[in-house]
């Protein structure tokens, strides 16, 4: 399959089926704060740890299937029982500060012929505490805000419509302004552009036409439309990014093969995976008021 034709197909099951499902699932089932989206999200981050541990191992950066699982579904879950059950807010950091002080017993008690790899397995075992589990959480974060579920939508919108314009934009007009990124080297200038660009639309739209939800003294509606999506498209392509970099350093295509037409489900989070908690900070400073 040539990658014309694998765009093509990502592009398809995004709006055909990714799409309609997503907001179908926070559309109608918002009941106790979205738990239905907050499973959901458990469930991906934990397969997209799990794919992240296997990346790490190309480059004997070892975390098991086992930790990956802990590492990448405690922080979302625990979130979860924060949002959907009323749980104390420390059970998010106590989940956090447990799974980082386990890495840290583990080099503690290093065997005296691995001691040189203790400090490389202690950074794959906090990287994978947090890229993906501890970034996805913040998606359950914003199902505890009011007005999450239009909220939510916004979000998925904003992220959606800058990997669709980035890709529009590029294949159109960057056939000439390719390859400043090493990391992805088809990716181009307008591409990068077109996504910003297609973000702040759904942003600057959302910050107009849903006063009620983006309500906001610091700026006008227009300029805080215009901040959340210039940084929220801005994450979002440089998860996109980094992901891409951190494959080519281990020698991996795809994160896995879950996804048909996408790679692996990892493929498919490392946009949403920092956006979200980017979304999450600068939409609560500019409208919510924190």
């Amino acid at each position: 399959m040539n990658a014309k034709v694998k765009n093509i197909l990502e592009r398809l099951l995004i709006f055909g089926i990714g799409l309609p499902l997503s907001l179908a699932v926070v559309f109608f089932f918002p009941q106790k704060n979205h738990l239905a989206l907050n499973i959901l999200v458990t469930f991906f981050s934990v397969l997209g740890a799990v794919e992240f541990a296997g990346i790490l191992r190309h480059k004997q950066l070892y975390v098991s299937k086992i930790e990956a699982i802990i590492f990448g579904g405690l922080p979302s879950l625990t979130t979860t029982l924060y949002v959907s059950f009323g749980w104390t807010a420390l059970t998010i950091a106590a989940s956090v500060i447990l799974c980082a002080a386990y890495c840290l017993i583990l080099c503690a008690f290093t065997q005296a012929q691995t001691m040189e790899k203790a400090g490389l397995r202690l950074a794959a075992g906090l990287s994978v505490i947090f890229y993906p589990g501890i970034f996805l959480s913040c998606i359950n974060l914003m199902s505890s805000l009011p007005n999450s579920t239009p909220l939510i939508i916004v979000f998925l919108g904003t992220v959606i419509l800058n990997d669709s314009s980035a890709w529009l934009f590029g294949m159109l007009f960057g056939k000439r302004n390719k390859g400043i990124i090493p990391a992805s080297p088809n990716k181009s200038v307008a591409g990068f552009a077109g996504g910003i660009f297609g973000s702040m639309v759904v942003c600057v739209a959302a910050s107009l036409l849903l006063p009620a939800i983006f309500t906001t003294t610091r700026f006008s509606a227009l300029t805080s439309g215009i901040i959340l999506g210039v940084t929220t498209g801005f994450a979002s392509i440089i998860g996109d990014l980094a992901e891409s970099a951190l494959k080519r350093s281990c020698g991996v295509k795809d994160s896995g093969s879950l996804m048909p037409g996408r790679g692996g489900v990892l493929d498919s989070l490392d946009s949403i995976s920092l956006a979200a908690p980017i979304f999450f900070i600068v939409y609560n400073v500019l409208f919510n008021i924190v």
